[in-house]
């Protein structure tokens, strides 16, 4: 009876993940089509600004990852559970996905705009210097073996790598650059900089659609390491039955 219950929820859940799945992609076509109808011609760069709206959107779900990443960190090192160690994981694999992609949506938008694909912005700097911090640490938990010890520095590593998240996202603001500012309207160089009414629409949408991909991948990918978990347990179990 308890497997048959065990069964139906995990069926359940499976059901719940891939309704999800499905609404998410739906959403990710809304946006992709106001990104491409909806949202004006900018008058200067053109089409390929349009791009921006998929480059914000992927940095902020890297910012919002890493942030869920810390607060599970902070969470596990004050109270230790698998799961935080689970979801922090998870967030940091998915952050670090959609970071390479700001990165290389910021370097194709660049190419036409600054006639080159990478220069010593601060933006562009913070955001590089953000990304080997988390790649680090996925390799940091490759190289430790012991669970416990690697769940620990792990969280630790979390903690103090979202010092690189505020950093990124302030950069233009606090050094001289020439990347855009995306919120509110400021003077950059001779120019006023801003976004008009259906720019902010478009950009809400975009987000909105990365922020519930982002949520569904972190979902999937934590239940993807609770699977994992159980298949280790069982052969661990058929081992030991084995073995008497």
């Amino acid at each position: 009876m308890d497997i048959s219950r065990e069964s139906r929820k995990d069926r359940n859940n499976t059901d719940g993940l891939i309704l999800l799945a499905a609404a998410a992609g739906l959403s990710f076509l809304i946006a992709l089509l106001v990104v491409l109808f909806y949202a004006p011609r900018e008058q200067v760069m053109g089409d390929v600004q349009r791009i921006f709206y998929f480059h914000v959107a992927a940095g902020w779900v890297g910012g919002l990852a890493y942030g869920i990443a810390a607060v599970c960190g902070a969470r596990y090192l004050w109270k230790p559970h698998e799961s935080f160690d689970d979801a922090g994981h998870a967030a940091v694999e998915i952050g670090f996905v959609f970071t390479l992609i700001n990165v290389l949506t910021g370097s194709i938008w660049a190419r036409p705009i600054w006639n080159t694909w990478w220069t010593w912005d601060p933006r562009l700097v913070t955001a590089t210097v953000m990304a080997v911090m988390y790649a680090g640490y996925l390799l940091l938990r490759r190289s430790i073996s012991n669970v416990e010890s690697q769940r620990r520095i792990a969280a630790g590593y979390a903690l103090l790598s979202f010092l690189s998240v505020p950093m990124t996202f302030l950069s233009i603001r606090l050094f001289r650059t020439i990347h855009p500012v995306v919120f509110g309207t400021v003077m950059q160089g001779d120019a006023m900089t801003g976004l008009s009414n259906r720019m902010l629409v478009s950009l809400a949408v975009s987000l909105l659609s990365f922020s519930f991909l982002f949520v569904v991948f972190l979902l999937y990918r934590i239940r993807l390491s609770q699977l994992s978990r159980q298949v280790e347990d069982a052969q661990w179990e058929r081992f030991e039955a084995e073995k008497a």
